[in-house]
């Protein structure tokens, strides 16, 4: 999919969002490092990155040539400030109405309302390639994102208390939200 929008942040300064391609590659490998090693929300950590830099640019590259998933970078100042996409749950029949939402963003760009751009993005990618459904797990304790997503119409559909095992804090609860495109 494609996707491209200049936005104005709560800061002032100037956001373009644009589905990532395959020359970000080598950048989007290294905004994953680094924000999966600024927070303990997010699903893995660093050294659990299961691609390299070609091939993340190969992933890159699919989202943009895919009718109904994406990968969105955001850019601040010529650097790439988070990204987030959207993904299929599955092929099949029952299940194809639904896709995933995820989100990661460099802790120095936090609160500026670059996760709600972000995530009206996706919204927006998902309702266009036809979803249902767009669902996300979050960390209970991630009352930011909780809020944000509660604000965008995310409702929460089931909780696992040992959803994610920290290597910080131990077991982190995980709560299953939806939104109805």
């Amino acid at each position: 999919m494609r996707y491209k929008e200049n936005i104005v942040l709560k800061n002032g300064k100037e956001a373009i969002l644009r589905n990532g391609e395959a020359k970000d590659g080598s950048d989007v490998y290294e905004n994953f490092n680094l924000t999966h090693g600024e927070t303990d929300f997010l699903l893995s950590y660093p050294d659990e990155n299961s691609f390299n830099p070609k091939e993340e640019a190969d992933f890159l590259e699919e989202k943009t040539n895919s009718s109904n998933e994406i990968e969105i970078i955001a850019i601040i100042d010529g650097k790439i400030a988070g990204t987030a996409g959207i993904e299929a749950v599955g092929k099949k029949y029952k299940i194809k109405h639904r896709a995933e939402f995820g989100i990661s963003i460099l802790k120095e760009f936090w609160g500026i309302g670059l996760g709600k751009a972000l995530a009206n993005a996706c919204i927006k990618c998902a309702k266009e390639a036809g979803y249902e459904q767009l669902e996300l797990n979050l960390v209970a304790d991630n009352k930011r994102a909780l809020f944000l997503y509660e604000s965008l119409g995310f409702k929460e559909f089931g909780r696992n208390p040992k959803g994610f095992n920290s290597r910080i804090s131990g077991f982190q609860e995980v709560i299953y939200m939806l939104l109805e495109l």
